[in-house]
């Protein structure tokens, strides 16, 4: 996290709110299943063997396998300035494609398959060898960096390293409120301002992208 620049950090807060926003609203319609938090799916995979069976694993697992391949595509669709206007493009459009399955086919699985590709996808947002330089939409690992940079607070080595995480984790736990409040509002049109949020956040790639290119002529 420490390469990325404060517009980039600004963006990677955008699409964390918007993935903890995103991830509760698939919470609330499966039942308590996610869509960017893997970690939760793996679990309750392990649960469903044990207490009902292999096929009720079905769901939780495809819900992994969806995100490990919008990982994939995100990692495979250009260089980095290219990659993240086309990953955050397209996970806006997958997102206002399961609105629209919201409305037509509610229970067609196929619609929480489509939210994790995309939540998996706006992980690729910043990566070096092979890594993401920031973890959008999972907790876990971005709790892990808060607890370091605690101990860097309190052994001297840094005064400031815990703010980036813990300001990243509170842009999703934030996102996860207003998620479920905008939930209220019926699965579409929640998805649906998910969606132009996120083509705002291409938009903006773009034009970042574009005044580069203007200011290096």
């Amino acid at each position: 996290m420490k390469k990325v620049n404060r517009r980039g950090l600004t963006l990677s807060l955008v699409l964390s709110v918007t993935a903890g926003y995103v991830d509760a609203i698939g919470f609330i319609d499966t039942g308590g299943l996610f869509v960017s938090f893997m970690s939760g799916n793996s679990t309750q995979a392990g649960v469903e063997v044990l207490e009902h069976g292999i096929t009720a694993a079905f769901m939780p697992l495809s819900l992994v396998l969806a995100f490990v391949l919008g990982v994939t595509a995100g990692a495979l669709v250009g260089d980095d300035d290219r990659r993240r206007v086309r990953a955050v493009a397209g996970s806006a459009a997958a997102v206002a494609g399961s609105a629209a399955l919201a409305v037509f086919l509610p229970e067609e699985p196929w619609r929480f398959w489509i939210l994790a590709f995309a939540m998996g996808a706006v992980n690729t947002l910043y990566l070096a060898e092979g890594r993401a330089r920031v973890a959008i939409t999972y907790a876990t690992g971005t709790l892990v960096s808060l607890g370091l940079a605690l101990a860097a607070l309190m052994t001297g080595r840094s005064r400031s390293a815990w703010q980036r995480p813990l300001i990243l984790w509170g842009s999703l736990a934030g996102g996860a409120v207003v998620g479920a409040a905008a939930h209220r509002l019926g699965s579409a049109i929640s998805l649906l301002i998910a969606a132009g949020v996120l083509a705002i956040a291409a938009l903006a790639l773009v034009l970042r992208r574009d005044g580069r290119g203007a200011s290096a002529t």
